[in-house]
């Protein structure tokens, strides 16, 4: 479920209309839905209530310091993949114990700054990340927590760039393989063996994935926990959204495709999980991103022209691929709504944007109402992997982002001035 639905024919985000907020920050602009983001992870920290557990929010999603600070006030934690991430979460009031640091390219500086912070626990992707781990902890006389990620080798049938959990890709450590590196890790003085960790891809509508990765995992769970009492499982993240018709299934089915089958909801993942779960007696780590920033934010950009061919009917918005690269990047869907209702028949349209290249589009062919110049349209689904992957291709700004609370609105990132862009740059001495 998401807040953002017409009320009459203007688009809104909970009880305020967007394009009041385009006409008074402008466009390209982010906007989320505190609401929605407090429900999602409600939804899913209530399903798994029947175990200790802790829901780990995947900061890569959405790091916006107010995005972060909504959900550290709900008591999430946090999954970090750079150190970065981490000082993000703490100047956005979250606890570095509460977080567990991922990745596979872990730097020294970041593994010290992370073990200063008392981070919860590494989640390793190779034994030569262990053995790291321990050269700097020793060098801090500290012991450093740490969990091996497992990669179970199930194919999650997502997109290929997002999935993770098969030997083909260079996340983890293989399944048969894991015995022995928890052994070997044992030895490491300076180590303290606190969990286990997989993490099968991202965007799964379907539990079953889920469910075979557990049941592959749990024979050696069992044997791990006792030889080296370790404390927690955590099952990753991956948990997919609708992204069509996002706005179509907000208010009453959001668990429903485009073709009306239902797919995973936190209430389905955890019956079929718990089961599993229940008798391994340790806490539960979740690290779930998309499934609650995803559908709590939308892109907004404004129509700047549209330009008719033979045979394409384009229309040309000032966000770009720069902004917003899912569609570019993975073929992504995301579903395009004006905020002024239309009526009158559909024209089949590109939406594309201002940067020189060919990939700059958000749709090709699709049946869309008849905009004009002016006119402003909603990108759907867009609070996940949205502003995070933004750059300043071709010297463009990045966007602004506003977040609502009911009837408040308040500007959460202002629109980055041009010159900042290169404000970092010098000319060489000779030039």
């Amino acid at each position: 479920m998401h807040e953002f639905c017409y009320v009459g024919k203007k688009l809104f985000c909970e009880g305020v209309a967007i394009e009041t907020l385009a006409e008074k920050y402008g466009t390209p602009l982010y906007v989320y839905s505190q609401g929605t983001l407090t429900r999602h992870f409600q939804e899913l920290d209530g399903a798994m209530a029947p175990v200790e557990h802790r829901v780990c929010f995947a900061v890569k999603s959405n790091s916006n310091q107010s995005v972060l600070r909504t959900l550290a006030n709900l008591g999430s934690g946090f999954d970090i993949v750079s150190g970065g991430e981490l000082q993000r979460v703490i100047a956005a009031g979250g606890d570095a114990r509460n977080c567990v640091f991922a990745g596979v390219g872990k730097t020294e500086a970041e593994i010290e700054f992370a073990l200063r912070q008392g981070v919860y626990s590494f989640n390793a992707e190779s034994e030569p990340e262990l053995q790291r781990i321990n050269r700097v902890a020793a060098r801090l006389k500290k012991i450093a927590p740490v969990a091996v990620r497992v990669n179970p080798n199930v194919d999650a049938h997502t997109h290929a760039k997002i999935t993770t959990g098969t030997y083909e890709n260079k996340f983890g450590i293989a399944l048969e393989h894991t015995e022995g590196v928890y052994a070997r890790a044992a030895k490491l003085k300076h180590l303290r063996l606190r969990g286990l960790q997989m993490h099968i891809g991202s965007q799964l509508t379907a539990v079953a994935p889920f469910e075979q990765a557990v049941r592959k995992v749990v024979p050696l769970l069992e044997k791990l926990k006792v030889r080296h009492r370790l404390e927690f499982f955590s099952i990753g993240g991956g948990l997919g959204i609708v992204y069509q018709p996002a706005l179509a299934s907000g208010a009453a089915a959001w668990w429903q495709s485009a073709a009306g089958k239902k797919i995973m909801t936190p209430r389905i993942y955890a019956a079929q999980l718990l089961p599993l779960l229940q008798p391994l007696g340790l806490r539960i780590l979740m690290e779930p991103g998309r499934f609650i920033s995803g559908n709590s934010g939308l892109l907004v950009t404004r129509v700047e022209f549209v330009k008719r061919t033979g045979k394409k009917n384009f229309v040309i918005v000032d966000a770009a691929m720069n902004d917003l690269i899912r569609p570019a990047f993975y073929d992504a869907y995301h579903e395009i709504v004006p905020l002024t209702q239309k009526g009158g028949a559909r024209i089949s349209s590109d939406v594309v944007g201002p940067i020189c290249e060919s990939g700059d589009f958000f749709c090709k062919d699709r049946a869309l109402p008849k905009v004009g110049e002016g006119d402003y349209l909603a990108l759907l689904s867009a609070g996940a992997y949205g502003f995070v992957m933004a750059s300043n291709y071709n010297t463009r700004s990045l966007a602004a982002e506003v977040l609502v609370n009911g009837q408040r609105a308040a500007l959460v990132r202002e629109r980055q001035p041009v010159a900042e862009i290169w404000s970092g740059e010098k000319v060489a001495p000779w030039l």
